[in-house]
């Protein structure tokens, strides 16, 4: 089996642009220009501080706001509070630091993803709706995948999606969905491509054992078996767009095997914000061609983006370093915009 090591070597990835070699990274090291002050926009979602940020809200974000960034999308939100503060207090405090509040994630207090569950869920994104409307955010996204088993389970999750589009809609506020890498490597196959898939499957095993008990060896022409639909295709196909918008993850879709800059050409319409995440540090690891994906997210008007940092396990260094050190490559990078 492929490693996910090959795989980032050997994948056409690398010539369409969705990953990039270290010799290459460095090219793009060598068009950048002198680091300004600051930049019109640098988004961080606050997740990639966790506790380093809520230890001492006020003082941490007037430290996101020094590394220059300039918006913020929160993590937190939990039963009309942003952590253990107001919502119209969290504001002020990200207000005196010199910051925006763009965004937020928010991930629903039930999983109750079924047609009974709807009600439930929709009492709970007009609670959630009203509060960020506070913070004067312009998009709320869900960061949580649920589980999908079938083509049936994804259209209930839609429109429960759509519904909470309308929701967001009608305060004002564009309503999304966030990727990880499940999304890409979940692939749900309808009734009848599961029954193609299923005849193969007993065609081939047929043959094998009438080989192994001494018969014709078998010619293994049983054609392709169906390979079912990616969650995150059947989420965009099942969503009205005048509803429900996505952030791309790009980092956790190289995960799952796909080309950032290869969905955002696909579907420029849907994909309106991106995380911009690397495997620790940005643009350190040298396998995300932050150049094409900022290129190509440009140019299909992406409205805003954030960078998200995972925690490195390393006890050494802290998140907040690691959100500086992402924020100096940024501001030092010429394909972002000034």
């Amino acid at each position: 089996m492929t490693n996910r090591r090959d795989f980032l070597k050997s994948s056409a990835l690398l010539a369409a642009g969705g990953l990039v070699g270290s010799s290459l990274l460095n090219s793009c090291g060598s068009s950048a220009t002198a680091a300004p002050a600051r930049k019109s926009f640098i988004g961080l979602q606050t997740y990639s501080l966790g506790g380093e940020l809520t230890a001492d809200v006020p003082a941490g974000l007037k430290r996101v706001y020094d590394a220059g960034y300039t918006d913020l999308e929160l993590a937190g939100y939990r039963d009309g509070m942003q952590g253990e503060y107001t919502m119209a207090e969290y504001k002020k405090m990200a207000d005196d630091a010199g910051l925006k509040i763009s965004g937020a994630h928010v991930g629903p207090s039930s999983r109750n993803y079924t047609k009974e569950g709807m009600a439930e869920m929709s009492e709970f994104w007009k609670k959630a709706v009203a509060d960020h409307v506070i913070l004067g955010v312009t998009t709320i996204v869900q960061p949580s995948m649920p589980t999908v088993t079938s083509e049936d389970d994804a259209k209930i999750i839609c429109d429960i999606f759509n519904n909470a589009g309308q929701i967001a809609k009608d305060a004002g506020i564009k309503w999304g969905y966030h990727n990880h890498s499940g999304e890409f490597t979940t692939r749900i196959m309808s009734a009848a491509d599961q029954a193609e898939a299923d005849r193969i499957a007993a065609e081939r095993a047929a043959a094998m054992a009438s080989a192994a008990a001494g018969g014709t060896a078998p010619r293994m022409n049983f054609g392709r078996a169906p390979q079912g639909t990616m969650v995150e295709q059947l989420f965009l196909d099942n969503t009205d767009p005048e509803l429900v918008m996505f952030e791309l993850d790009c980092y956790w879709a190289v995960m799952g095997g796909q080309d950032p800059v290869q969905w955002l050409k696909n579907y420029p319409n849907r994909f309106k914000l991106l995380h911009v995440k690397d495997k620790w540090i940005i643009g350190n690891s040298g396998m995300m061609n932050w150049e094409m994906i900022f290129k190509t997210a440009y140019e299909i008007g992406i409205e805003q983006w954030f960078v998200e940092l995972e925690n490195d396990g390393d006890d050494s260094t802290t998140q907040f370093y690691g959100v500086e050190e992402s924020a100096k490559y940024l501001l030092s990078r010429s394909f972002v915009k000034a």
